[in-house]
């Protein structure tokens, strides 16, 4: 079974190309990535670079389901809106608090332990090819949301682009996951 590459890996940073034809090999290796997605603590998606395949697809789990879901060379064909720093919306304790809003902050399983704010689309269109048959069948849906947000993610990892670079780039915030408690941390020290 592979493992999860995790960063700095040279790998991570490679740009990937489509995949033309199902064969045995791009099964078994569509199966290992959903095996180590479903065992990911916290994982809601995994691309091919991060088991250490420079293949053109990535899997993601599916909201309150649990199945997985495999995208093989997935596209954006669409982005709606500017991109933003996304929110999460905290429910009251009680009747008597108020509802509140927090960063939502991106983590990744090639950077175990460390977390941080990232602009993304809150709604795309997107389009994929799925295994059907033994064949690659053309897909396309729209996905908002935390769907959206992991989509983006994934397909970052395809083209070689990593969550930190969102960060340095737009002056996100950075955090390292210390006992269960999220510290600042300094990105640019961290990883040079």
């Amino acid at each position: 079974m592979r493992k999860i590459v995790i960063y700095p890996a040279e790998i991570l940073r490679q740009k990937t190309t489509d995949i033309k034809n199902v064969d045995k090999k791009l099964l078994l290796e569509v199966e290992d990535l959903k095996k180590i997605l479903q065992g990911g603590d916290n994982a809601a998606g995994l691309a091919a670079p991060q088991i250490g395949l420079i293949k053109r697809f990535f899997g993601s789990k599916e909201l309150g389901k649990g199945e997985t879901n495999i995208f093989i060379n997935p596209k954006i064909e669409k982005v709606y809106g500017e991109k933003v720093y996304p929110k999460i919306v905290t429910e009251p304790a009680d009747a008597k608090a108020m509802a509140g809003e927090e960063d939502f902050l991106e983590g990744c399983l090639s950077f175990p332990g460390f977390f941080g704010t990232v602009k993304r689309f809150l709604k795309i269109d997107v389009s994929w090819d799925e295994i059907e048959k033994g064949k690659l069948v053309r897909k396309n849906k729209s996905l908002g949301g935390f769907e959206a947000i992991v989509w983006q993610h994934e397909s970052d990892h395809l083209d070689g682009v990593v969550f930190i670079d969102h960060i340095k780039e737009e002056g996100g915030k950075f955090f390292k996951d210390v006992n269960g408690k999220m510290e600042k941390w300094n990105l640019v020290e961290t990883f040079k």
